[in-house]
């Protein structure tokens, strides 16, 4: 899949890190260091803009060492990129531990994964085919 990419920052474009990544690095583009108290939610600023596919998405999801190491995450994960969104791409990240966290520019903050996406048709029933689970949610399946 091509994906049109305008890259206003200075860093290298979104990479994927190895051959078989889902998802690739997306970097911060800041004029100063932002730091993020505990807590906190700040939007980061990417440089990207992209022309998505019809009927794909581009899937905003937390880095791993970040979540681990340092308690940040992406707050609405994943973030939906939809494909008729032209604007930069922004990572709303939250710092969830107790120590303050400094954002840089150059950073690796997020990565993106992109998706194939089918919009739905609504189709009015009064009724809706029964399974063995039925009405049953949050939790209902048990604890295994």
């Amino acid at each position: 899949m091509n994906v049109s990419i305008i890259n206003k920052s200075n860093n290298a474009l979104p990479a994927y890190e190895t051959e078989n990544s889902a998802g690739l690095d997306i970097r911060a583009f800041i004029d100063e260091t932002i730091v993020l108290k505990p807590t906190e939610r700040k939007l980061i600023k990417t440089g990207l803009f992209l022309e998505i596919p019809h009927g794909f998405e581009a899937q905003v999801r937390p880095r791993s060492g970040l979540a681990l190491k340092n308690g940040v995450t992406v707050l609405n994960s994943p973030g939906t990129i939809d494909a008729d969104y032209r604007g930069e791409i922004g990572v709303i990240l939250i710092n969830h531990s107790i120590e303050n966290f400094e954002i840089n520019t150059g950073d690796r903050i997020a990565q993106l994964v992109f998706a194939k996406v089918e919009q739905a048709t609504w189709k009015i029933t009064e009724t809706l085919s029964n399974t063995e689970r039925g009405e049953g949610g949050f939790g209902s399946t048990g604890k295994k």
